[in-house]
């Protein structure tokens, strides 16, 4: 079954941390680059970070030395792969929506309910 499930958002202070999970089962995933992206209220959905199969990484410059994206490959049994990303130095403007996906330029079949990270004193 194709899954996408995302955790581990929450409220959050200036100058906290969080870790966030992504559960995607399915092929289409444990072949492709991911991402996660972020969708402030009032605006538009927006790739914060990305990992290709092999590892290597790309960063949104607004959370570039503050988030790390990794991923655990699928095993062969049930295609299952595991996106984080950990989030240190969080401010207020990070406050949004987060979802994983497939990278820009691979096929995505549908979008996760996403988890809602808040930050706030």
């Amino acid at each position: 079954q194709v899954q996408l499930v995302e955790s581990g958002g929450g409220l959050v202070q200036p100058g906290g941390s969080l870790r966030l999970s992504c559960t995607a089962s399915g092929s289409i995933f444990s072949s492709s680059a991911m991402g996660w992206y972020r969708q402030a209220p009032g605006k538009e959905r927006e790739l914060v970070a990305g990992i290709s199969r092999g590892g290597s990484t790309n960063y949104a410059d607004s959370v570039k030395g503050r988030f790390t994206i990794s991923r655990d490959n699928a095993n062969r049994d049930n295609a299952k792969s595991t996106v984080y990303l950990q989030m240190n130095s969080l401010k207020p403007e990070d406050t949004a929506v987060y979802y994983c996906n497939t990278a820009p330029g691979y096929y995505r079949p549908f979008w996760g309910k996403g988890t809602l990270v808040t930050i706030s004193s």
